[in-house]
This record gives structure tokens, sequence and C-alpha cells, in this order.
């Protein structure tokens, strides 16, 4: 016992029941609220479903293959419409051809 009078400076602690419970808001005190605060509190639940069905639709969309996929071909067409881009694919188009033409060249020429 005295190690429990020294834990709480001298005095064993309230039980939590039997010690006035400090109300936070504009409850009553007999714990009713008052019909404003239900419209609010109904007002926060709306928001937070709203927020919640935001956040799940976000979600399924980053997982969805089909999403995935669109993202992609639009960052490709993105890519491809820069002009840096489209230079180099044309460039890499010529030395394609050119090294298929030197081969066939080099067949014909020796056959």
């Amino acid at each position: 016992m005295a190690d429990q009078d020294n834990a709480h400076g001298g005095e064993a602690p309230p039980h939590p029941r039997s010690a006035p419970q400090q109300l936070r808001g504009t409850a009553a005190a007999n714990g009713r609220v008052g019909r404003r605060d239900s419209d609010a509190i109904v007002a926060e639940i709306e928001r937070t479903r709203q927020s919640l069905a935001a956040t799940i639709d976000s979600l399924a969309d980053r997982v969805s293959p089909a999403s995935n996929v669109r993202r992609l071909r639009e960052r490709a067409a993105e890519q491809a419409a820069r002009p840096e881009v489209q230079l180099g694919a044309a460039a890499m188009a010529l030395a394609i051809a050119g090294v298929v033409a030197y081969r066939i060249w080099t067949r014909r020429r020796r056959g």
C-alpha cells in the first residue's frame, strides 16, 4: 500500500467512475448532445465518407491494369510528340535503313 501511495503523490488515484468527468463541447450534463451538435456530427461523417470514397477510387485507379496501360500510352504519346524524340527516332530509322541497304548490297556483290 505504501508503494501505491508514493506512486501517486501520497494519495490513491480516484476511480474513473467516481470522479466527475470533464465534458468537452456543448454536451449536457446528462450526456445528451444538442441538436446542433448532431447536425455537425452528421455533416462530418458525410465529409469523411466522401473523402474515403475518393481515396478508395484513387487507390483502385492506381492498381487497375487497364488504368496502368492507359497511363503508359499517354506517357508514350507525350514523349513521341517531343521534337528531340522525333529527331532521334528519324535518325534511328535512317541508320537501320542504311545498315539494311549495306547488307543487301554486300550480299549481291558476293553472289
